[in-house]
């Protein structure tokens, strides 16, 4: 099964919180099996502003760079992502942004990893994988 990376994810990685372990376990896997982790473009932005907010531009090209070398493919938003996020957004009490990571594992059959709470309200639509 794919499986979507959100931002939530991906900052428990970079920022060695607790739950980095089973975040790299997944990329290890991604490696093995050659299927990267999925993660939108809205989401990957989040983890930008996040870092830019907190630790300024110098740090926010170092991460960029570690992010390059991870086994994560972007996926760009389009009009059937946008749709299906605006569905989770309109019925769900989640973040904005969110909504996305959870159409593209709707849309691609996918799980998405995550640690963000806030997903719960979407356990019967999509498969989360919880860190």
């Amino acid at each position: 099964m794919p499986e979507v990376l959100d931002a939530y994810a991906l900052m428990v990685f970079l920022e060695k919180e607790p739950g980095h372990e089973k975040v790299e376990r997944h990329f290890t896997a991604a490696v093995e099996k050659d299927e990267p982790l999925l993660m939108t473009t809205v989401n990957y932005g989040e983890v930008l502003y996040i870092i830019l907010r907190e630790c300024g531009r110098p740090k926010v090209q170092e991460i960029e760079s570690i992010i390059r070398t991870l086994p994560i493919t972007l996926v760009d938003v389009g009009l059937g992502l946008a749709t299906e996020a605006a569905r989770f957004k309109a019925l769900k009490n989640i973040a904005y942004a969110d909504c996305f990571a959870a159409a593209l594992a709707k849309l691609r059959r996918a799980a998405l990893l995550t640690g963000d709470k806030e997903f719960k309200a979407l356990e019967k639509d999509i498969h989360i994988v919880w860190i």
